[in-house]
């Protein structure tokens, strides 16, 4: 009875968890299977659309026109997750749907053109996440301790607290990316095939993995078919792994306050003061051989990949009027390789625009920019919930900002920028409306950039 007590407390934790800021979500699309509640499939569903204004880089061309500006609406995320208990030590889970489509980009595999299959359209589904969990040593069984280990398609790749974010309850409007440094390289959307293990000991929580990277395979000495050259420069890493060695991860982070749940492995991004908690977090991420870079010589020479972080993670409320604070820090060191770095934009509609003749931006066309690479990010996010003594107020407002600082190997000048907006909460994050502006660094030459931005609308709802 004791065993079935905790293991009920652990499982309305993370329902709580999972419902911040309503009090009328409750348990949410859960199914009982018997009538203890111990048997279970649990079903989330969420959507998440942007309508965005962005200035574009120099260079840039939208469906074949030359743009500076562009206006668009577009799928950031529509998602199934499903996971269910028939034991309390056995748990199932899968995570399916569909990211970023926009209007010209985001469709499935090999659409293009135009007509019922044309550019953009009927994206392909994709598994996020799939793996089987065996409860080791429940809570309780052994002390303040507790184990359960696993394997599949995982997202408990250590890190960061915000490498294992979840996605519905962030504090900004989206991750800043870098928190994912293998994204859709070495790993398929964040996650990687490996074993895990979690657990807790008191107010200590521990996540690690040890994991096969996916395959990646630039040709380091591709060469120009018209002029010989090489197409990759010397001396800069790039990601091409061969038979790929096994990576590891991990997360270790103190709980001062209220002890979160570990059922899922994702982390809340804001508790809307639901939870008081503080946490000091550091992770890490090692895969040997995890690029290759060219010598003069014409030879190869292989990296490995080592990565670490630092973080803290505040969310209290304050007063008596429902009010919270919510705060992230978090330092990386990135080492992927000499001058290794990524440019990403998130939904990028641009390419780049063949007539064009001025400076270009280094990270291409569209609302790209230099995201991760070798040296070091400082990321900071704080917010605040105002207070309203309303029962059940039609609307909670929380603004915030966001810093960005970072440093890469391969640029002569480090750069900032910086987030603004507010969420404006009709139910808790079940139902939200996000406006946010951002700016990011634009290099034209690699020690000096100039600014842009982008003005972003979200329309969140997750069941």
């Amino acid at each position: 009875m004791k065993k079935l007590t905790i293991c009920a407390a652990l499982l309305f934790s993370s329902v709580a968890a999972l419902a911040q800021g309503s009090s009328e979500y409750g348990s949410g699309l859960k199914f009982n299977i018997d009538s203890t509640g111990s048997k279970y499939l649990r079903t989330i569903v969420w959507d998440q659309i942007w309508l965005r204004s962005t200035e574009m880089n120099p260079g840039t061309a939208i469906n074949g026109e030359t743009a500076t500006t562009s206006t668009d609406i577009g799928n950031r995320r529509l998602r199934l997750l499903m996971y269910a208990q028939l034991s309390k030590r056995y748990l199932i889970l899968t995570h399916f749907g569909i990211n970023n489509q926009t209007f010209t980009n985001g469709g499935a595999a090999s659409t293009t053109g135009t007509g019922g299959y044309g550019a953009a359209k009927k994206p392909g589904m994709f598994f996020h996440d799939a793996w089987n969990e065996y409860a080791v040593i429940l809570p309780g069984e052994s002390g303040k301790f507790s184990l359960s280990i696993g394997g599949g398609l995982h997202y408990y790749m250590g890190l960061s607290r915000m490498t294992m974010a979840s996605t519905l309850n962030f504090l900004a409007a989206d991750a800043p990316i870098f928190n994912w440094p293998l994204i859709e390289n070495s790993d398929q959307f964040a996650r990687q095939m490996g074993l895990f293990a979690k657990g807790k000991y008191g107010h200590l929580e521990y996540r690690l993995s040890y994991n096969k990277p996916f395959a990646t395979n630039i040709n380091i000495l591709e060469t120009n078919a018209a002029s010989g050259a090489y197409v990759q420069p010397q001396g800069v890493a790039f990601d091409s792994n061969g038979n790929t060695k096994w990576s590891k991860a991990g997360y270790i982070e103190y709980q001062f306050f209220d002890v979160e749940s570990n059922l899922l492995p994702y982390k809340v991004g804001s508790y809307l003061g639901s939870k008081k908690v503080f946490n000091l977090g550091a992770g890490f991420y090692l895969a040997p051989d995890g690029t290759r870079s060219r010598n003069a010589d014409a030879t190869v020479s292989k990296h490995d990949i080592n990565l670490f972080s630092a973080d803290a993670f505040l969310d209290i409320p304050i007063g008596s009027k429902k009010g919270a604070i919510t705060a992230y820090s978090v330092f990386y060191s990135y080492d992927f390789g000499p001058n290794y770095m990524r440019n990403l934009g998130i939904m990028n509609v641009g390419v780049n625009d063949g007539t064009f003749t001025g400076s270009r931006a280094i990270a291409g066309a569209g609302n790209a920019q230099p995201t991760m690479g070798t040296g070091s990010i400082w990321y900071t996010q704080a917010g605040f919930l105002i207070p309203d003594s309303h029962a059940k107020p039609k609307v909670r407002i929380q603004p915030y900002a966001a810093y960005t600082y970072k440093n890469f190997e391969a640029l002569d000048k480090a750069s900032s920028q910086f987030d603004v907006g507010a969420n404006w909460y009709i139910d808790g994050h079940h139902a939200k409306i996000t406006t946010q502006y951002a700016t990011r660094p634009v290099y034209t030459s690699t020690d000096s950039y100039s600014t842009k931005g982008e003005f972003l609308v979200q329309l969140a709802i997750y069941l």
